[in-house]
């Protein structure tokens, strides 16, 4: 399934703003590593209808690689 382009825009804020917050990031540093990360891609190509989950999830799921592209 995919989604509309509007609602997914509007869906990647929300998930980057999440995002930011939880790392203590600027919006410009988290919309940077969001755009470079698998979670991204999967959620853009319309994998597993990424889309569709919370947006809370969809940060955790970001922390988790961010955690692991910091090692």
């Amino acid at each position: 399934m995919t989604a509309s382009p509007i609602l997914l825009l509007k869906k990647y804020c929300h998930i980057i703003e999440c995002f930011a917050k939880q790392q203590g990031l600027s919006l410009d540093a988290a919309l940077s590593f969001f755009h470079h990360s698998e979670v991204y891609q999967l959620i853009r190509d319309g994998v597993s209808d990424m889309h569709c989950m919370s947006d809370a999830y969809l940060a955790d799921e970001l922390e988790q690689e961010y955690s692991l592209n910091m090692e």
